[in-house]
């Protein structure tokens, strides 16, 4: 298992910036709680998963099974 940032830098800098702008708040969401906070719960969550395989819901971050 490992976990990347996304290969594409625009999308990275972009997320960044939003996350900068929304004092570490994930961008894509509207509500600023706790479980929003990067990286968030859904994400901590999906790492835990063994069969879980993709990118975090802002796609900065991808976790492999490998």
């Amino acid at each position: 298992m490992a976990v990347r940032l996304n290969e594409n830098q625009e999308v990275v800098e972009v997320i960044r910036k939003g996350l900068k702008e929304k004092n570490g708040y994930c961008p894509c969401r509207r509500e600023i709680k706790e479980e929003n906070k990067c990286m968030c719960r859904e994400f901590k969550d999906q790492i835990e998963d063994p069969d879980f395989e993709g990118y975090c819901h802002c796609m900065l971050y991808y976790k492999s099974k490998d």
